[in-house]
């Protein structure tokens, strides 16, 4: 039986993919067909690599400091991340440059959306390291990347979750893993007063840009408004939680996992060992209806 893990968009709440993987590992569970959008892309291709432990290793020592490291303001802005500095971590904890998706025993695929066309993009073969890149230029953020001739920008704004692709290379079992299942639902129970504190990476990067672009913000009622780069995400994540379902209705998966980790900032990246243990849990959790899919024994 041929299994097929779709592993999800989410920015910083994609390191429950790593807790995922390892628990799917831990039982037996070794998909055969690996696809993923955007940070799902990037777990992806550590894992298929060989490099999920020493991604995982890192990932768990990140720090607000080294997350803030991150970004940069350049008067030519394409992006607030820094490239240079992201090309070396995903070289050196992700999967190397040289490698192409043709290299590996199991079958690679992300997803990445067309610029100009908006129609979504597979990448099934060619460097890997490429495709993750490609899949995760998440706009406002990354610059677009040029790829076969074309602009391509974060897959998850197409395909959040992409079954489709697992199912068109041949999984006749697909495990889907669903980052954003319970936004809406956590933000239905926010307060729409709310203070929000000016400590953290978040408004530490905002007060930066703020001293550039001064323009973006403007207080209402002395109220302070979210920052610029929460502002992308959580609008990146409504959408993606909209494009989702609709594309999950239309192919559903045979099992979903929804690690609940809506507490997680878009741009936490540090708060990884949270994520990771909540992936750990939410496959505990669906283990009895996994082990009965696959029709494995306990």
């Amino acid at each position: 039986m041929k299994v097929g893990l779709a592993l999800g968009s989410g920015a910083s709440r994609g390191w429950a993919h790593i807790g995922i993987l390892n628990a799917l590992s831990r039982y037996g569970v070794e998909p055969d067909i690996v696809c993923g959008a955007s940070i799902g892309a990037l777990v992806g291709a550590a894992y298929v690599s060989g490099n999920l432990e020493k991604l995982e290793s890192w990932v768990r020592s990140l720090t607000k400091f080294e997350t803030v490291r991150f970004y940069e303001i350049h008067p030519s802005l394409n992006g607030f991340v820094n490239t240079r500095r992201l090309h070396r971590f995903l070289n050196r904890y992700v999967v190397n440059t040289d490698l192409k998706i043709e290299d590996f025993t199991q079958q690679y695929a992300a997803v990445a959306t067309d610029l100009e066309a908006g129609r979504e993009v597979w990448l099934t073969r060619g460097s890997i390291f490429n495709a993750a890149w490609s899949s995760m230029a998440l706009p406002g953020m990354f610059p677009a990347v040029r790829n076969n001739d074309h602009w391509l920008i974060d897959g998850g704004l197409v395909n959040p979750v992409p079954v489709s692709i697992c199912r068109a290379l041949g999984a006749e079992v697909v495990i889907a893993v669903n980052l954003n299942d319970d936004l809406m639902r956590k933000n239905k129970h926010k307060s729409k007063h709310v203070t929000r504190q000016k400590t953290g990476v978040i408004h530490k990067i905002t007060d930066i840009v703020g001293e550039y672009v001064p323009s973006i913000f403007t207080e209402k009622s002395g109220e302070q408004p979210p920052g610029l780069f929460e502002t992308i995400a959580d609008a990146i994540n409504i959408t993606q939680n909209r494009v989702t379902r609709s594309r999950m209705a239309g192919d559903p998966p045979d099992i979903v996992l929804s690690p609940k980790i809506s507490r997680i900032r878009p741009l936490e990246f540090y708060r990884a060992k949270e994520a990771i243990e909540e992936g750990n849990k939410c496959v505990q959790q669906r283990l009895a209806d996994i082990r009965y899919v696959l029709g494995l024994s306990e």
